[in-house]
């Protein structure tokens, strides 16, 4: 991020992270120090301070279900019809919300994204919520890349199918971040959305808003393990190759009850791949 005015702007998600700041009791200096730090230029730090004095959205309180991705299920049904496709919904959990789709992508698609991945990966890393940026982290011991959003047949066809699928538009979405899980490769339990109540992630926030949902679609079987687990709901998901797993979180807060994580692999790979849904347009 630039360090001169010009390039900054004060946003609400800016002034959500000062109001969550000051609720936890920090002093104003230290926020300050904390927006430099993070790459903010130090009259816009002071700038965004005042103006958080306005009032801003509660990011505690719950997001309606109509603000949220997620399908259409009619009362007593089994599958979600996507234009003569009809993809069954194996599993549905309402605390938290998480449902398990069968064959959501086809044994090529599979394969094809896996083909399509495979010479781009490198060590997967995580958000560091200090600055925003990425870093390599112990608890994610996987391979992975991204792709950009819409940059071949193939995605761009995936892409819309979850779109049609979650009724969230196709550009409210992160570009699909493909896994590879060697044996013995797991990662730790976490939450996807950015927590507001660190440093970096005002920055983060400008590319589209907070994350409101994942789908993590797994592209083959492993022998053993590799579940997707849900530690506060006692759900452990086996990855098969075709089905998707989906989770949505109504606000960045442990409430949600949507900590997961990657449970090792023990016997063969796991390759998945994740769409993260956000507010607004990702750029």
């Amino acid at each position: 991020m630039g360090s001169g005015t010009h390039a900054q702007a004060v946003t609400s998600e800016l002034r959500q992270w000062i109001a969550a700041q000051r609720a936890a009791g920090c002093a104003a200096e230290d926020i300050a120090a904390a927006m430099h730090a993070s790459g903010w230029a130090e009259p816009v730090a002071r700038a965004a301070l005042l103006e958080a004095q306005e009032p801003v959205r509660d990011d505690a309180a719950p997001r309606a279900a109509a603000a949220l991705p997620g399908p259409e299920l009619a009362a007593g049904g089994n599958a979600v019809e996507l234009g003569g496709r009809d993809v069954p919904v194996l599993m549905a959990l309402r605390n938290p919300r998480v449902l398990l789709f069968g064959n959501l992508l086809s044994d090529e698609e599979c394969d094809a994204l896996m083909a399509q991945a495979r010479p781009r990966l490198a060590r997967s890393q995580t958000v560091d919520n200090r600055s925003g940026g990425s870093e390599v982290n112990a608890a994610r011991t996987s391979d992975g890349m991204f792709f950009e959003r819409g940059e071949s047949e193939l995605i761009r066809r995936i892409e819309q199918r979850i779109a049609q699928l979650l009724r969230w538009p196709a550009d409210h979405g992160e570009g699909l971040q493909v896994l590879r899980y060697r044996q013995g490769a797991q990662y730790r339990p976490h939450y996807d959305y950015f927590d507001p109540a660190q440093p970096g992630t005002a920055a983060v926030l400008q590319r589209g808003g907070q994350r409101l949902a994942t789908l993590i679609m797994y592209l083959c079987t492993p022998r053993r393990g590799g579940a997707t687990i849900f530690p506060d709901a006692g759900l452990e998901v086996a990855p098969v190759k075709g089905h998707a797993v989906f989770f949505s979180y109504d606000r960045p807060s442990e409430s949600t009850r949507t900590l997961h994580g990657g449970a090792p692999v023990e016997d063969g790979e796991k390759w998945v791949a994740t769409k993260w849904l956000r507010e607004r347009v990702f750029n």
